[in-house]
């Protein structure tokens, strides 16, 4: 039984997300991700009264959003993370810690597996089979990656590009609700 280099990778990936999992704990890699979602909720539900100021000093509008969007995701994101890693810090040190750190390395592991299947979804959705390495097709690791891509592609909705079109349409809607915002302010002057 040959191992090839991604059978390598996937055991490096697994073990080392399962690792680093087990010594943040679990809480804190839950808490960590509630912190982004909260820091990505908040941004997009704050950022209209604020992209006017960026518009101040910048004047490509696609770059002031941009700009906007990442600057208080940051502040969001620095500010639950500081509360989040006190929660965590408490849940460790507690009785609990050594059963934190055990279901840690569990949601680790599965984390560490999640992104080899993600990995290997976008490599068949890339490289069509017939061009990819021997070390990619022979690998014993490949059926079972290829068995759980599929699942995850199934999991995943069938209209993303009305989403994504969706999505494309609010930040339009808002870029034509600034630009009549500035135009109004300039027609008053």
């Amino acid at each position: 039984m040959i191992i090839t280099v991604l059978d390598g990778i996937v055991v490096a990936v697994i073990l080392f997300s399962a690792f680093l999992a087990m010594l943040r704990g679990f809480s804190r890699e839950v808490l960590s991700l509630i912190s982004w979602a909260i820091a990505t909720v908040a941004t997009l539900f704050s950022f209209k009264p604020i992209l006017p100021f960026f518009e101040q000093y910048i004047s490509n509008k696609m770059v002031a959003l941009i700009t906007t969007l990442i600057v208080i995701f940051i502040i969001f994101l620095i500010t639950t993370s500081i509360i989040t890693v006190k929660i965590s810090d408490f849940i460790i040190d507690s009785r609990i810690g050594i059963v934190d750190r055990t279901i840690g390395f569990i949601f680790g592991a599965l984390r560490g597996l999640l992104i080899m299947v993600i990995s290997i979804l976008l490599i068949n959705a890339l490289i069509k089979p017939e061009q990819q390495s021997d070390w990619l097709k022979n690998a014993k690791t490949r059926p079972f990656l290829n068995s759980l891509s599929q699942k995850v592609w199934d999991i995943l909705p069938k209209n993303l590009d009305i989403a994504l079109e969706k999505a494309e349409q609010f930040f339009k809607r808002d870029d034509a609700m600034t630009n009549d915002k500035h135009s109004h302010e300039n027609i008053s002057r």
